[in-house]
């Protein structure tokens, strides 16, 4: 079922309240749909988290409409540049060496945990997140955004497909190509005679979306067991995203 409604906000949360409402949709996401697991995933209480929860601010979709203890209906989790130097590094230097984007002395921000309720799922609520975003980014003068952005199912032959057609159309420039961390997957599949109108097919939506608005690809995919998923390295440059779809979502030039 897709929801819309007129009443959806977006918001940074507030107090550990809303975090922890934010984990238990994060649980219902990446747990109990897609088989992840994690350390610190607290089964018994049904939230979905990690170490990098306690630098990290979670932009949340909130359905005003909706009872209060189940208002959060899709987020974002946000590390900048100074959460990233209390842990010592970005979540996604897990997975991909990041020094390309680190040398470039600009203003990081990464995405991760995105995620929807899956009654907003196909409608306007992506959209609504995504102005928000767009906004959180302009008021801190981020330059770059990046994080990973999964298939679903840990054995990257799966998708061969997408993959190659993200390695062989959409790769960063080599001045922001992170590299993956896993040797075996140091290079993007090449397949004969791709069919580009079929990959598109079974790319993951996000991933199409983040395509859309000018996103790149790092070298390389990296199969986290853990969450149950085949991992690629997104970047967006905001100086080199389409102006178009910028403007759509709100950004200005």
């Amino acid at each position: 079922m897709i929801l819309s409604s007129p009443v959806l906000s977006v918001r940074l949360a507030r107090d550990a309240a809303e975090h922890a409402e934010a984990e238990r949709l994060r649980y219902d996401i990446f747990v109990r749909e897609l088989g992840g697991d994690g350390e610190m995933v607290d089964h018994e209480t049904g939230r979905e988290r990690d170490r990098f929860d306690a630098v990290t601010e979670q932009l949340l979709l909130i359905d005003e409409a909706r009872p209060e203890s189940a208002r959060i209906v899709g987020l974002y989790r946000l590390l900048d540049d100074e959460g990233a130097a209390r842990m010592g590094q970005f979540y996604t230097e897990d997975e991909f060496d990041l020094a390309p984007l680190k040398r470039s002395g600009r203003r990081l921000l990464e995405l991760g945990r995105s995620c929807l309720h899956r009654d907003y799922r196909g409608g306007t609520a992506m959209f609504r997140l995504w102005q928000g975003l767009a906004a959180h980014i302009e008021a801190r003068g981020i330059e770059i955004l990046f994080g990973t952005a999964s298939f679903q199912g840990a054995d990257p032959r799966a998708h061969l497909g997408p993959l190659a057609l993200l390695g062989r159309d959409h790769l960063a420039p080599p001045e922001l190509r992170v590299t993956s961390r896993q040797v075996d997957h140091d290079a993007m599949p090449v397949v004969a005679d791709l069919d580009r109108a079929a990959a598109m097919r079974v790319m993951p939506p996000l991933i199409k979306a983040y395509l859309r608005i000018g996103g790149r690809v790092g070298q390389g995919v990296f199969s986290d067991r853990a969450f149950n998923t085949t991992d690629v390295c997104m970047i967006l440059d905001m100086n080199l995203a389409h102006a178009g779809q910028r403007a759509r979502y709100g950004a200005r030039g």
